[in-house]
């Protein structure tokens, strides 16, 4: 569906180019947009290198087996119905763990691969289960100590002092974390009493 509303975007985009007599600006646009992509993208790739790199040690040192064993206790009450030694909790907290350092692009591929085991566990295959449900109200609340993504941005844009949304961004998302397991836990609640 999403690709339907990007190619609408796009397809509209150059028709009012086109009726407006404007071609060349939507061409430009479009170079201009590509050419930005690209900085943004190798900007980002230092950072992102920078702090893969780090979590890379961190794993070696075990500090990630350590950190998952701090997080497993509130993986385990959040995911009650995912047996301790399951596949899916291993990837639910390295998804956690990698979404505390900002790591979004890093945490995705874990969440991917946490909902494919959910899924095996899954009773109705057609319908997500409260499991998948809350790891992806949790994945997309993602408490973050560290903002590595967004500090990149800001340094790749100039910023004085990149890291002072370090405070902000604790909270902020300290808030959506807990909002998204405050509402979690209140449709589970919900869609147990119907069943």
């Amino acid at each position: 569906m999403v690709n339907y509303i990007w190619l609408f975007m796009i397809v509209s985009g150059v028709v009012a180019g086109v009726i407006q007599g404007n071609v060349d600006t939507v061409t430009e646009a479009a170079l201009k947009g590509a050419k930005d992509g690209v900085a943004v993208c190798l900007g980002l790739i230092s950072i992102l290198v920078f702090w893969l790199g780090m979590m890379r040690i961190a794993q070696e040192a075990g500090l990630l087996e350590k950190l998952a064993r701090i997080l497993g206790p509130a993986a385990r009450l959040l995911f009650p119905g995912v047996p301790r030694d399951h596949p899916a909790m291993g990837y639910i907290l390295s998804n956690m763990s990698a979404n505390l350092f900002g790591l979004g692009n890093a945490a995705t591929p874990m969440g991917l691969k946490a909902m494919e085991e959910l899924q095996k566990l899954n009773p109705d295959p057609k319908t997500a289960s409260p499991a998948m449900c809350t790891l992806l109200a949790l994945n997309t609340s993602s408490l973050t100590l560290i903002p590595t993504t967004i500090i990149g941005i800001r340094m790749e844009h100039g910023s004085a002092h990149p890291t002072e949304i370090i405070g902000t961004t604790i909270f902020a998302t300290c808030c959506s974390t807990l909002a998204a397991i405050l509402l979690d836990r209140w449709y589970r609640a919900r869609w147990t009493a119907k069943g």
